[in-house]
């Protein structure tokens, strides 16, 4: 553990630096690569009427409206809605172009025993997903009692311009870039340290290698030859000075 960190505290220079350079690079991606995308959702309710003689099984109906609803899904996304829908949002800016593109950007939710399920769309223009979400309930609840002789389609909700995009997360993508940073630096730190062939120890030369130690070369800093130089010449200087005074004497 002490290695581990001596190793890392040897190289933290190398380890801050990484984690500036990815973290400034996931903030540049977040606030200028990365098209902000807006969410916008529509939802709807299909309940089938019962007759006056089967109101006494109105429970089994609503479970069974339950179990339905990933029909609905499906007839959502397929290409019977989605070709109206294209037709009508071909030309909206942000729209994705194709009936395969707009089924990709569509999620379906609904919650657990609930018979109202969501529709929604993530477009790069917040209106355009709003408009296609609510054209996509529009288109369904048309089609759907042809499709399957339901005629009790309510939309619940019709979906709203919301300008706050949900995505990118940028502070989640900048803590990530953070953390990416320093586990890079971590790993470079730790792979300089491998591939450093310096001998720092005598131990490491006698124990290890079987060798025997013939003496030590000690490293001097340059600026400390430059020193022992001008005190040398500065002796010098100082010798001939007294030279010249004792010759004058």
């Amino acid at each position: 553990m002490l290695q581990i960190l001596r190793i890392l505290r040897k190289h933290i220079k190398a380890i801050l630096f990484s984690t500036i350079i990815v973290g400034l690079m996931s903030a540049f991606a977040s606030f200028y690569l990365i098209t902000p995308k807006y969410s916008a959702t529509t939802e709807i309710l299909v309940n089938r009427k019962l007759s006056s003689q089967m109101q006494g099984a109105q429970f089994q109906q609503a479970q069974a409206d339950v179990q339905m609803i990933s029909t609905y899904k499906d007839i959502i996304t397929s290409p019977t809605v989605l070709r109206e829908v294209n037709k009508v949002m071909k030309d909206k800016p942000g729209y994705p172009g194709t009936v395969s593109k707009l089924k990709k950007v569509i999620k379906i939710d609904s919650s657990q025993n609930s018979q109202v399920f969501s529709v929604t769309t993530k477009l790069s223009n917040a209106k355009t997903a709003a408009k296609t979400s609510n054209e996509i309930a529009k288109v369904f609840k048309n089609k759907i009692g042809k499709i399957m002789s339901i005629n009790n389609v309510s939309i619940v909700s019709e979906a709203d311009i919301t300008n706050k995009p949900v995505s990118p997360r940028k502070t989640i993508n900048i803590i990530a870039g953070i953390v990416i940073g320093i586990l890079l630096g971590i790993v470079v730190a730790f792979l300089i340290e491998l591939n450093d062939r310096t001998v720092r120890s005598e131990r490491f030369i006698t124990d290890d290698l079987g060798l025997r130690n013939l003496g030590f070369v000690s490293e001097i800093k340059q600026r400390d030859i430059v020193k022992n130089v001008k005190r040398k010449k500065a002796k010098l200087v100082i010798g001939t000075n007294q030279n010249r005074n004792t010759r004058r004497v």
